[in-house]
């Protein structure tokens, strides 16, 4: 068994059966110790069956000339094929190599702007706020904050909540379906934990604050100048509110 950390990438592959032996075992050892990311996997997994068993008929059907890659690079302006023929399509090309993961993407478009982003840090805050083993891949503040700025290719300051009661944990690089994105866990004496996530943005590059709930968890997002931030945790809007001000003047300073 290796000691390399298990990444969203390692659960995707997972997902599509597409990784090798040793790791998918190291994935599914992972998992059993991580009930709440298994149920997640679980769900994807289910998704994944269920959409072959419903597609298997159209995908066997003869590929019509109109989805010819040729045909289609010439006729752009076309009107579009079918919907059945398009979902064939996107079936084929799962089973070429992406596999269920890039059907689900298709089928289930993602949420665009700073409501993307809310999603994706309730997602994070889900998935590595309850690991008590390894919720973060490094604690070295200067190593971290070189690295997420590498792989975000933006300056990223790193938020100093010290001051209001919370403690730097470390943090990640995640992926999102919009690119790379950095996350920070904070947490307090009580041992609750928050989740910063920042990213480049697409759209929604100047965004007010807005905020976000569901379930347990809680949260803000907003944007400024290109790029985007969430604060994620499980207390209320109203304690969550001077921390993401907080955030939000520190990054202005950039």
């Amino acid at each position: 068994m290796s000691n390399r950390p298990i990444t969203e990438d390692d659960l995707h592959a997972y997902v599509d059966r597409a990784l090798e032996p040793e790791r998918e075992a190291e994935v599914g050892a992972y998992l059993e110790k991580h009930p709440d990311v298994a149920r997640r996997i679980e769900a994807y997994s289910g998704e994944r069956n269920l959409l072959r068993s419903a597609l298997l008929p159209i995908a066997e059907e003869p590929l019509p000339p109109q989805l010819n890659l040729a045909r289609m690079i010439e006729s752009r302006r076309r009107r579009p094929s079918s919907w059945r023929w398009a979902i064939a399509a996107m079936l084929m090309i799962s089973i070429g190599g992406l596999g269920g993961w890039v059907i689900r993407g298709a089928t289930l478009a993602p949420a665009g702007g700073i409501a993307a982003l809310a999603e994706e840090a309730s997602d994070s805050y889900k998935v590595y706020a309850s690991d008590r083993t390894r919720p973060v891949e490094l604690r070295d503040i200067a190593e971290l904050v070189q690295w997420v700025s590498n792989r975000l290719r933006q300056p990223v300051k790193l938020p100093d909540l010290t001051k209001s009661g919370y403690r730097f944990m470390g943090g990640r690089v995640v992926p999102t379906a919009h690119g790379p994105a950095a996350m920070f866990m904070y947490d307090d004496d009580r041992g609750d934990r928050l989740v910063v996530l920042t990213r480049p943005m697409t759209s929604d590059k100047n965004a007010a604050m807005a905020p976000h709930s569901g379930g347990d968890v809680a949260g803000l997002s907003w944007a400024d100048d290109g790029t985007g931030y969430s604060l994620v945790g499980p207390r209320g809007l109203d304690a969550l509110k001077p921390l993401a001000d907080e955030i939000r003047k520190q990054a202005q300073t950039i």
